[in-house]
């Protein structure tokens, strides 16, 4: 019986970025040879590649950097819902079924496959008021397999202004391809990077 579920795409040269964003670059700065024991790397990349949590500062100018955000809603019990096809937008209805008793943090499925080598720009946002009603519940983070709380074409933003509001945490490009709907316990925590607008976490999920 499978107990752990990684929830994090993989990360390299090929994966998709939001148009224009930063992706993975890799370079050997020293390799292992005749005058060198290791190899080390350098990496360049946008804190949105893969798995990633949205700190305010990336939808506030005056909002907090990712290494001040409290780690408690990374951590703990959450719910998976399948909203699969859900289009454009993310409605109350498509996860209304599985709200009973909704724990602190809810991770929503929209994709049959998540694809994990393009960016798709017809992802599935969040309408707003899903956000609010899901803070009225006492969910303290959102976590979906898409690249943006928004569709992709917003400017303006406001799922991302919900959450803001409300004090809600996000998750965003989950790998949920394989996991069942129910309650688990998630583990997604972000770096400690001190003035960055988000960060990649290595987002797992374990049977309760």
């Amino acid at each position: 019986m499978k107990t752990l579920w990684d929830i994090s795409p993989p990360i390299d040269a090929k994966s998709p970025v939001f148009p224009g964003d930063t992706g993975y670059r890799q370079r050997w700065v020293a390799e292992i040879g005749p005058d060198c024991p290791v190899n080390v790397s350098a990496i360049t990349l946008s804190p949105h590649v893969g798995a990633h949590a949205d700190a305010p500062l990336h939808y506030d100018p005056q909002g907090v950097a990712v290494g001040a955000l409290l780690l408690e809603p990374y951590l703990g019990r959450c719910r998976v819902i399948h909203a699969i096809g859900a289009s454009p937008l993310i409605e109350l209805t498509h996860v209304q079924h599985a709200l009973a008793d909704v724990p602190p943090r809810v991770l929503i499925r929209t994709y049959h496959r998540f694809p994990v080598d393009r960016f798709d720009p017809a992802l599935s946002g969040v309408d707003p008021g899903l956000v609010h009603a899901l803070a009225d519940r006492g969910v303290t983070l959102i976590g979906l397999d898409s690249a943006s709380l928004d569709p992709a074409n917003s400017k303006e933003l406001p799922s991302h202004q919900a959450i803001r509001a409300r004090g809600v945490r996000v998750l965003e490009n989950l790998l949920l391809d394989d996991v069942p709907e129910g309650d688990y316990e998630l583990i997604a925590l972000p770096l400690k990077l001190v003035t960055a607008d988000a960060s990649p976490v290595r987002a797992i999920l374990r049977e309760l």
